[in-house]
């Protein structure tokens, strides 16, 4: 399909699935011009460099690891949260890195998953037998009950809580956060299990005394390169559910804001030919003129003849590239399981942006759909562009899987396959059925599985996809909201520190548990060996049973 057609607004002629409804529509208009007019939160460079890491992805040279909260908070836009989160991703990539002998690109659900989409739009309220409607994240509404009604202001809170978020984030890695010359202090008190108390510290001891890991990791250089040892790529991902705010953070890359949807100005505007001599003066690229911009002569007799030359030349430079556009919101956005209707709103906005994007996919998916969603998305055939984010759960992987994997191999798409092991293994607690959990036992097998799948096919699997926070409580102690792994955490524990207000997360030492497991399966790959499992036995602690 063309995107001669397409425009950021297009989508609004299309039906959209999960859709929030505004009762002030005046006021939804003006905070969508105020953002519309706001910075780009990131740049069209890095999304282009995130865009060639996952081509790398695709075809085995490097791994991809996404994680990060089911949902952000406006109140975790501070220091603490933002640290232990990038200290969790950090850790596994090293983890991750030093079995692979491959370049993490490390993408983290932050500065921007505050939506999230919801089965039904109301729930029940048992106390006071009354319906309301559902909680849908920061940016929609509060998740006290009597603060459901969205409220558009709330999507100028998301663009400023995102924006303090990444400064924080590249303050961090600018002054040396992800240093690898500072001394790792590794503490395995959480581990139970003796066997794996013994495989972690082998990783480790490995992991600081490997010449050929520091060789990889600094890219044979030492210095800010990626994978270097003073800082690191980090690329922003969310769901681009408020198809609204998505629409307004669209830029061009030839300069121009939401200019075909935006409403006309009421100013006087610059004359075209002066308007148009400016732009060559600030946005002439080197690609057309490497050694100096070009500039209209100073002299006071520039002639009208002169100036509609320039013009001409600006008009023709723009003749010959072709006009993109990015979302800027975040380096990665993806589709949801509950919006990717071919014909529906969400992927009528994919199609037309630049950005590397996401789509997921699972048991409801036939194989021919997700053929014809990547010729809508991905009509160029770009690889790296589209990343297949798998979330079946580890009972129907195995079912549904390969027949996805052998329709995208009919194709010429080259896409990234991804595993979100966790939203197809949510369960209700055994001992509080309010409360929603997810058994690292699935997590654990999905992931396995998929990588046996497509070592039978013949294909990679990319990258994992998880919900995971290093967040800990006042006393120092990390969430509690997954059973298993090697704290061997029962479902008697969910309710010691259960902080979620969506999905459950895998918690930091779960989170390292899922890091370890994919170095040794990708050192066993490396080496050309069957994967022993030994790990995998052991990290299915005494709470969790192997799948038949």
């Amino acid at each position: 399909m063309s995107t001669k057609d397409w425009s950021p607004s297009s989508w609004r002629e299309k039906p959209i699935a999960q859709d929030v409804i505004y009762q002030d529509k005046a006021h939804l208009e003006k905070v969508l011009t105020k953002l519309r007019r706001l910075p780009p939160l990131v740049s069209p460079v890095e999304i282009d460099r995130l865009r060639s890491q996952l081509a790398d992805v695709a075809t085995g040279k490097a791994f991809l690891l996404q994680g990060g909260d089911c949902a952000e908070l406006f109140d975790d836009c501070s220091s603490d949260p933002i640290e232990h989160k990038l200290s969790l991703i950090l850790l596994m990539s090293l983890i991750i890195l030093h079995g692979s002998r491959l370049p993490v690109v490390r993408i983290a659900r932050i500065a921007g998953q505050y939506a999230k989409p919801r089965s039904k739009p109301t729930e029940m309220v048992k106390v006071e037998k009354k319906e309301i409607l559902s909680f849908r994240g920061d940016n929609v509404n509060g998740y006290d009950k009597a603060d459901r009604n969205p409220d558009p202001e709330r999507l100028l809170g998301a663009y400023f809580h995102s924006t303090a978020t990444l400064n924080y984030i590249r303050t961090l890695l600018l002054s040396g956060f992800a240093n690898l010359h500072k001394p790792l202090d590794w503490s395995f008190s959480h581990v139970r299990s003796p066997e794996i108390h013994k495989a972690f510290s082998a990783v480790i001891e490995s992991l600081q005394d490997s010449l050929d890991f520091m060789k990889v990791a600094t890219g044979a250089v030492g210095g800010g390169e990626r994978g270097g040892m003073e800082t690191v790529d980090l690329f922003t991902s969310h769901e681009a559910l408020l198809l609204e705010y998505e629409e307004a953070l669209t830029r061009s890359d030839q300069g121009s804001t939401a200019r075909s949807f935006s409403p006309p100005s009421s100013k006087t505007s610059t004359p075209a030919v002066s308007r148009s001599v400016s732009q060559i003066r600030v946005g002439t690229t080197s690609e057309t003129y490497p050694h100096s911009p070009v500039r209209p002569p100073k002299s006071p007799k520039l002639t009208e003849s002169i100036q509609n030359s320039f013009s001409d030349l600006r008009l023709e430079n723009h003749a010959k590239k072709a006009e993109k556009w990015y979302n800027t919101s975040a380096h990665f956005i993806w589709i949801g399981d509950r919006t990717r209707q071919l014909d529906g709103a969400h992927v009528e906005y994919f199609r037309g942006i630049a950005n590397p994007i996401g789509i997921k996919t699972g048991p409801s998916m036939k194989p021919e759909e997700i053929v014809r969603i990547l010729n809508i998305v991905n009509p160029d055939r770009i690889p790296g562009k589209v990343t297949l984010i798998g979330r079946y759960g580890a009972d129907k992987v195995d079912q549904f899987l390969p027949a996805h994997i052998d329709a995208v191999k009919a194709t010429d798409h080259v896409v990234v396959w991804q595993c979100d092991a966790m939203h197809g293994n949510t369960k209700s607690s055994t001992t509080d059925p309010s409360l929603k959990t997810r058994h690292f036992v699935d997590v654990i097998t999905e992931i396995t599985k998929s990588m046996a799948i497509h070592r039978e096919k013949g294909t990679i699997l990319g990258g994992v996809h998880l919900e995971l926070t290093g967040e800990v409580n006042e006393e120092g102690y990390s969430v509690t909201e997954c059973i298993g792994g090697s704290m061997e955490l029962e479902d008697k524990d969910l309710s010691f520190n259960y902080r979620t207000h969506c999905d459950p997360r895998l918690n930091f030492e779960q989170g390292l548990d899922v890091a370890f497991l994919l170095a040794d399966h990708l050192r066993s790959k490396r080496k050309g060996e069957e994967p022993k499992d030994i790990l995998l036995s052991s990290l299915r602690g005494r709470t969790g049973q192997p799948h038949k």
